[in-house]
């Protein structure tokens, strides 16, 4: 659709052309269209004459534009959030999954993360506040998506799956020194191994399971389990069946919470 201001400079334009007439606005832009494929010059010396009037209306179409790309945004995001309240999604909780805070807590925050990505880190802090927040109301699952521009991030996952499995308490501590220390995965492996030292991880149980199938499975399923969800970026967030796709802050899960008790989803 051609916005009002977007039609003015088209209007402009063809004032400063000498083509108005009387006219539908396919009739319109195909003269215009014409006009400027036949001669091209005809748009630079129009340019050249009235370069304060075109330069405003391009900058308003701009606008204008930037305005509708923005409602249109805010609109399919309400259309989408409106869906997931009433078709909630369902993250898989696995048996052995490591679950942070209580695991009968009436609020899930499922993460989808990456160890590398800078919003990430912004991420881990939101999780943090959101912790402290409602406390054994809340359990906490870490879930991995590294991304492929990411050179480290596949390896950080590894790591943190060989240390999962030598407890969900190492796992959780290894989990906050990468995020705390988010520049020294620049020193690559040499910082993973140093992390999973201090967190008392078993290093030679670490060396041998880090690409194992068990580990490289349990990273692919997070994936997919990403990628059915929509979660083309990272953060993404599943929180009460409710998707959040980057890295809102607090306030944001904050107001899910008062929709959901709203909407009688939720007891706290």
């Amino acid at each position: 659709m051609v916005s009002l201001t977007s039609v003015k400079f088209i209007g402009l334009a063809l004032l400063i052309f000498g083509l108005f007439g009387c006219m539908s606005d396919a009739q319109f832009k195909d003269k215009l269209g014409k006009t400027l494929k036949e001669n091209p010059k005809v748009l630079t010396e129009a340019i050249e004459k009235n370069p304060v009037e075109i330069i405003t209306a391009f900058q308003n179409a701009v606008k204008d534009a930037q305005q509708n790309m923005a409602k249109n945004r805010d609109d399919d995001e309400k259309k989408q959030l409106e869906e997931s309240f009433t078709n909630p999604l369902a993250p898989v909780i696995r048996d052995d999954e490591t679950i942070r805070g209580s695991k009968d807590a009436p609020l899930t925050l499922v993460e989808y993360s990456d160890f590398e990505c800078p919003f990430c880190s912004r991420g881990y802090a939101t999780v943090m506040e959101l912790m402290a927040k409602y406390g054994n109301k809340l359990r906490f699952v870490y879930k991995h998506l590294p991304l492929s521009f990411h050179e480290r991030a596949m390896l950080a996952a590894q790591y943190y799956e060989a240390v999962r499995l030598q407890g969900a308490d190492k796992a959780f501590k290894f989990h906050d020194e990468i995020y705390k220390n988010q520049r020294k995965l620049q020193n690559g492996e040499a910082f993973l191994k140093e992390a999973a030292k201090q967190v008392g991880a078993d290093m030679k149980k670490v060396a041998k399971d880090i690409s194992s199938k068990e580990v490289l499975d349990r990273i692919e399923a997070d994936q997919q389990e990403a990628a059915k969800f929509g979660m083309q970026g990272t953060p993404g967030f599943v929180f009460n069946g409710v998707p959040v796709r980057g890295a809102y802050p607090t306030s944001h899960f904050n107001n899910i919470v008062e929709e959901l008790k709203k909407r009688g989803k939720l007891n706290l």
